[in-house]
């Protein structure tokens, strides 16, 4: 038992209430990004709906959407990080690091709430990308 506790000292473990925390923000977080998505839906409907355009407001509007579509699919992904951040809430496993099992820093979470990887796993994962 005391060779356990000092096998994780010095490690952070999230506990049950900040893991409640994070899911508060990462729910509210979902929220908002729906909520973008809907707004950037319905901005992209009302374009080129105001009448008779000549070439000029016509290739405006079609660039307007392509920007619209590409924040559309920024907002997928970040939907999606936070989706897979409470799947790890509701498995018990958000805050350890998918590469090597160890706990993420709280510093980590707290910059990052959608954070899969520790620090150190992380570096190397970016450094084998390079």
């Amino acid at each position: 038992m005391k060779a356990r506790a000092e096998e994780n000292k010095g490690l952070e473990k999230v506990d049950k209430k900040t893991v409640a925390r994070f899911k508060k923000i990462l729910l509210k977080e979902r929220e908002q990004i729906v909520g973008e998505v809907k707004q950037i839906v319905e901005s992209s409907k009302e374009m080129g709906q105001d009448g008779i355009q000549d070439i000029g407001d016509e290739a405006a509007n079609i660039y307007n959407k392509q920007v619209l579509l590409s924040l559309n699919e920024n907002e997928r992904l970040r939907l999606k990080e936070v989706d897979e951040s409470l799947d790890r809430i509701e498995n018990g496993t958000y805050g350890i690091c998918e590469e090597c099992g160890g706990p993420i820093s709280l510093k980590r979470l707290e910059v990052r709430p959608v954070a899969k990887y520790c620090v150190p796993c992380l570096t190397k994962l970016e450094k084998g990308k390079s």
